[in-house]
């Protein structure tokens, strides 16, 4: 299959917009038809990489907008262990709201809190359950 050099680049914008947290423009773009699971070649998604930059309300536009909270990347991380490894409470509540499972991934956000001894985010764990 034949790549489009001029959708590639497009593609990465829309990563370079997650990772700013250019909340509205994404939005714009999802709203106009960019898939809101849109996954790039290391199986990253836009909220992925909202989730690990520290983006909040993108990650909440984004989960609002039909993006799986729990959908793991390549290497079998989710957005809730990035967001936890990171350290970005804003993030973890965010998406333990759109129902990210703390106990899916490999390593699991519960497994990352454990081994940053996070009590915090243990605990919102205990809360709903995992």
């Amino acid at each position: 299959m034949d790549r489009d050099p001029d959708l590639e680049e497009f593609a990465g914008r829309m990563f370079d917009l997650a990772r700013a947290g250019d909340t509205e423009t994404l939005r714009a773009y999802v709203d106009a038809g960019v898939p809101a699971n849109l996954t790039n070649s290391k199986g990253d998604t836009l909220l992925m990489l909202a989730a690990y930059h520290g983006h909040a309300a993108t990650v909440q536009m984004l989960a609002e907008q039909g993006a799986d909270p729990g959908r793991a990347n390549d290497r079998g991380q989710t957005p809730l262990a990035g967001a936890v490894f990171k350290k970005e409470s804003a993030v973890v509540r965010a998406l333990l709201d759109a129902g990210a499972d703390p106990a899916a991934g490999n390593p699991s956000a519960v497994d990352t809190a454990r081994m940053f001894a996070n009590d915090q985010f243990l605990e919102w764990f205990r809360q709903i359950g995992r």
